[in-house]
C-alpha cells in the first residue's frame, strides 16, 4: 500500500505517532560515543515544528516497517524452512538481519600446501551492505516490508522503491549515489555504519572477483533488489543413474576436476546427489584407477587429477 505524501519529505513529516521511546538507539549512539538525548533531537533533524518526526519514528522502538526473513530449500520459493518477521528501531532490525543471514553464512575450508583458506558463502560486506542499503535509501511512503530471501545458491534482497527519476541503473554501478533519505542517511554514516556515500556497490561486485556469478541488480518501479550468488554453491545433478547426459558419474566428476582444481567427498555428493557411501565408492574407483590422487588428512582429504 502506498501511503499519502505531501510537499515535505517523508522525514520532514510529522509522525502520526508522537509517543516514541528511543532505548535501542540511545545503546547504539552511546557504543559510538554520541550524544543522543532530548537537546541533541533537534540537530539530528528528529523534530518538525517541535514535535518527532518521521525520521524519529524509524529510529524510535515504535518503528512500524519490519524486515520478513525466510530460508527456502533448493532454490526456489516452495518450501519454507523458517521464517520470521523482525521489528523493533531500523538500528535494531538491520543488527537482527546481519545476525539471521549470518546464520546461513557457512564457511567452506580448502587447502593450498599448508595454508588453509576459509572462504564464506557470501562476503560480510556484501550482504551487510546490501542489507544497508535496503533499510537506508527504500521509499517509506510504501507500508510493505522488505523482504529477505535465503536459497540455496543466492541471497535476495528486495526493498520498496524503484531508484530516483534523477539516477540509472549505470549511475548505481559507477558509484552515483543520490539518497531519497539524506538525514537517515546521515544518521548512519554518523554511527560509522557506513564509510562513503556511492561506494557499496562498487565493492559488493569486486567482492565477488575471481568468481563466475557476480552480484545482481534487478529493478521495477516500485522495488530495488539485489542477488547475492553463494560463492560456494555447487550445482547438483538431480539423478542418481549410472549416466547422466551419457555421461557416467566417474565421468561427470573427471569433467569437474577439468574446470576446478579440487575436489571433496562432500562436494561429489552435492555435485551427483548421492550418499555417503556411493560417493565413496566412486572416489575409490577413480584412485584406485589412478585417475584422482589423494590430498591431505581427515576432514582437510581434497581430490586432484593426477
Amino acid at each position: 500500500m502506498l501511503l499519502n505524501s505531501s510537499k515535505k519529505s517523508f522525514e520532514e513529516e510529522i509522525s502520526n505517532i508522537q509517543e516514541l521511546t528511543f532505548e535501542y538507539a540511545k545503546v547504539i549512539f552511546k557504543k559510538n560515543n554520541i550524544e543522543f538525548s532530548k537537546k541533541k533531537y533537534k540537530s539530528l533533524k528528529m523534530i518538525t515544528d517541535n514535535k518527532f518526526n518521521n525520521l524519529a519514528l524509524l529510529l524510535s522502538d515504535q518503528n512500524p516497517y519490519t524486515i520478513k526473513c525466510a530460508i527456502f530449500e533448493g532454490k526456489n520459493k516452495t518450501i519454507f524452512k523458517d521464517r520470521k518477521e523482525l521489528t523493533g528501531s531500523c538500528l535494531k532490525i538491520i543488527e537482527d538481519a546481519f545476525y539471521y543471514m549470518n546464520l546461513s553464512n557457512h564457511i567452506n575450508s580448502t587447502f593450498e600446501g599448508l595454508q588453509r583458506i576459509d572462504k564464506k558463502d557470501y562476503p560480510d560486506f556484501s550482504i551487510r551492505e546490501a542489507l544497508l542499503n535496503a533499510i537506508i535509501h527504500r521509499d517509506y511512503y510504501f507500508s510493505g516490508s522488505i523482504l529477505l530471501s535465503i536459497f540455496d545458491d543466492r541471497i535476495e534482497i528486495n526493498s520498496m522503491g524503484g531508484l530516483l527519476s534523477t539516477l540509472s541503473l549505470n549511475d548505481v554501478y559507477n558509484g552515483v549515489s543520490e539518497s531519497r533519505n539524506p538525514n537517515f542517511a546521515e544518521i548512519f554514516h554518523r554511527l560509522e555504519y557506513v564509510e562513503n556515500y556511492g561506494t557499496g556497490v562498487g565493492r559488493i561486485i569486486n567482492e565477488y572477483d575471481g568468481f563466475k556469478s557476480k552480484p545482481i541488480i534487478e529493478l521495477s518501479e516500485n522495488v530495488f533488489k539485489i542477488i547475492l550468488p553463494n560463492r560456494n554453491y555447487v550445482e547438483s545433478v538431480k539423478n542418481e543413474n549410472i549416466s547422466i547426459n551419457n555421461m557416467s558419474q566417474e565421468e561427470i566428476i573427471i569433467n569437474y576436476l577439468k574446470n576446478n582444481t579440487r575436489i571433496t567427498r562432500l562436494e561429489v555428493e552435492k555435485i551427483l546427489n548421492i550418499g555417503n557411501t556411493r560417493s565413496k565408492q566412486i572416489i575409490n574407483t577413480l584412485v584406485k584407477n589412478n585417475i584422482l590422487i589423494k590430498e591431505g588428512v581427515g576432514k582437510n582429504t581434497y581430490y586432484v587429477l593426477k
